[in-house]
């Protein structure tokens, strides 16, 4: 039975996954370090029947997945259908998309949010949850409220995906957040932050960097977080090497 919390976001490999032969092959690695969830992000586009089938092979569950606006805006009914088919109950969207809403502008974070909201009240209806994943940008302030607020303030069906490096990145608190959506949101982005000896910001493995993990965790746990993701936009090391880091130190924390 799979009662595990940890998934493994596979943009992490996507340089891996440009073909379905090479997302068998990959699939094999993740399943092999003892990831059993995943979350679709980056890889090629194959059918959903034989990504199903992939996934399946390898005793992966897709638990979300990661789609660019456009798909939400204008191809609504076939992203709805790829979920059936992967027997997924979230959809994300990995980034507000800049080229549409201004992100320096409030009136932007909410004219996005309100389309946003109109979205997910549609997916709502197919069984499927809207969720957001944030970067850093978002934490730019209008007055007292940050982009990020005005999002989930003004869409109020659309749940959370946040990001823990990202947060830190754009100066907010991980725990503050995991506290604030408490109720609204069922995965969660985990990525460590570190610095570099050039004082350079670097994406680390969970446990290798400099966030507090002990408080991260407490918080999932208190407001019921199902599932932790964990991701890393780029590496030092060797992708699947990098997951495996932060599979065995999430173990090592005490998560199944």
């Amino acid at each position: 039975m799979n009662n595990s919390k940890l998934a493994a976001q596979l943009f992490t490999v996507r340089n891996f996954c440009k073909s379905e032969e090479d997302i068998a092959r990959s699939m094999e690695k993740i399943a092999a370090i003892g990831y059993q969830n995943v979350q679709i992000s980056g890889l090629a586009k194959i059918p959903a029947d034989r990504m199903r089938r992939i996934m399946d092979d390898n005793g992966l569950r897709i638990i979300v997945t990661h789609n660019g606006f456009n798909r939400f805006k204008n191809e609504l009914d076939e992203l709805i259908e790829e979920h059936k088919i992967y027997g997924c109950s979230y959809a994300g969207l990995g980034s507000m998309p800049g080229d549409l809403f201004p992100r320096n502008s409030e009136q932007g974070f909410i004219d996005f949010a309100k389309e946003a909201e109109e979205i997910a009240q549609k997916l709502e209806e197919a069984g499927i949850h809207f969720v957001y994943h944030n970067h850093h940008f978002e934490f730019v302030r209008f007055g007292k409220k940050t982009g990020l607020d005005l999002i989930y303030d003004n869409a109020p069906t659309v749940q959370g995906e946040i990001d823990t490096h990202w947060v830190v990145a754009g100066g907010g608190d991980p725990v503050q957040w995991i506290e604030k959506l408490a109720g609204r949101m069922d995965l969660i982005h985990f990525k460590d932050f570190g610095i570099n000896e050039n004082n350079e910001r670097v994406f680390k493995e969970i446990g290798e960097g400099n966030l507090n993990w002990p408080a991260i965790l407490a918080a999932c746990e208190k407001t019921g977080i199902q599932w932790y993701i964990v991701e890393q936009d780029v590496c030092e090391v060797d992708p699947f090497t990098s997951l495996e880091i932060s599979f065995k130190n999430l173990r090592a924390m005490g998560v199944m």
